[in-house]
């Protein structure tokens, strides 16, 4: 048989996702609730999506960048605060904001009601610092600055200290 009929065969399909509403794993992380819809198993590890909770005046991370991912936010409900270097961007329901690789970044709501965003990764990479924040938390141990750092460059990401 030559490489190319190799090729043409029928592949097996690999089984659909579906996850429903109360579905997902859920990461808490201060006074954001974080679901994982895709964690990137079953995308190859080409892409991750979460869905997050904000709660009124929620303070987002340090302005960060990465360097091995994009991030997609989809507002789905409320009003998120991105900082993007110097820039501010108020994205209300149905703002898309694409962050690729290398810009620094930042989000916080600032209002007195809840923000629900759909997060994407691309590829999958950061998924595994939520749940590495958590476990943090969850040990008792204080979410320092430094320990928050450490965390970000196991998965190629580095505060935007040159903003400060």
């Amino acid at each position: 048989m030559t490489e190319e009929a190799k090729t043409s065969e029928p592949q097996a399909h690999p089984a659909v996702l579906v996850v429903g509403p109360g579905d997902g794993e859920v990461i808490v992380l201060g006074t954001t609730r974080m679901r994982v819809l895709e964690d990137g198993s079953h995308t190859g590890h080409r892409l991750a999506i979460a869905e997050s909770v904000l709660a009124p005046h929620t303070q987002g991370p340090p302005q960060h960048r990465h360097a091995r991912h994009d991030e997609g936010f989809y507002v789905l409900s409320g009003t998120v605060r991105f900082t993007v270097g110097d820039e501010d961007h108020d994205a209300t329901t149905g703002t898309l904001v694409m962050v690729p690789p290398g810009t620094p970044h930042t989000f916080a709501d600032l209002t007195g009601q809840p923000a629900v965003l759909l997060s994407t990764f691309t590829p999958d990479l950061y998924v595994q610092y939520f749940r590495d924040l958590q476990e943090a938390l969850a040990d008792g141990r204080p979410l320092t600055p430094r320990a928050n750092i450490d965390a970000m460059s196991r998965y190629a990401t580095e505060p935007a200290t040159d903003l400060t």
